[in-house]
């Protein structure tokens, strides 16, 4: 078998990174193994461990690819309106990282290295959206981040676990408006 160049195990290893950020998201840490993501990627298995520790390490860069996907700076109320939708919902393996593994992290041990990433993810996800709320609010600005991320998070969680599309968007339209109002109905 003829050896790979570096160049094409780079572009190989990106490759193998993207899909697995879309399975994992998908279908979960634990509903995806190595073949899958590999095969998906058009490549062989047995090339996996010449590019990753382990599938913990590929998780870990699979969530900051897929955390960097997601993030709109100059848009909040844009992005959190479009992060509140049935697209959304219906299209894990392209939405945010942290509402679709959630779950999945929340079981990791504690200190694990994608529990630690997805903690940095959070954080900076947080930061940025404090900064980017109004300057009235204040000392509640990081209360004001914190509790819009929950209620993006839980709502998108919650309208994909629902098999009833009516009240999926039920659920996604009263965390809108509760953003954008800040009161329930």
């Amino acid at each position: 078998m003829p050896k790979v160049s570096q160049a094409q195990a780079k572009l190989n290893r990106q490759r193998v990174v993207e899909v697995a950020a879309a399975l994992f998201r998908e279908r979960g840490l634990h509903g995806v193994g190595v073949a899958d993501i590999m095969a998906s990627a058009g490549l062989t298995h047995g090339g996996f461990y010449g590019q990753f520790a382990s599938k913990e390490a590929l998780a870990v860069e699979a969530f900051d690819l897929a955390a960097n996907q997601n993030w709109r700076p100059d848009d909040l109320d844009g992005w959190m309106a479009s992060y509140l939708t049935l697209g959304h919902v219906r299209n894990p393996g392209v939405g945010c990282p942290l509402a679709a593994m959630v779950n999945d992290v929340s079981r990791e041990a504690p200190g694990s290295p994608l529990r630690a990433r997805f903690l940095h993810g959070a954080r900076d996800l947080i930061e940025r959206m404090t900064g980017l709320l109004p300057a009235a609010l204040a000392k509640r600005r990081r209360q004001r981040a914190l509790a819009s991320l929950s209620l993006m998070i839980g709502a998108v969680a919650l309208a994909r676990a629902i098999d009833d599309e009516a009240l999926s968007e039920e659920v996604l339209a009263a965390a809108r408006g509760v953003l954008t109002t800040g009161k329930v109905g």
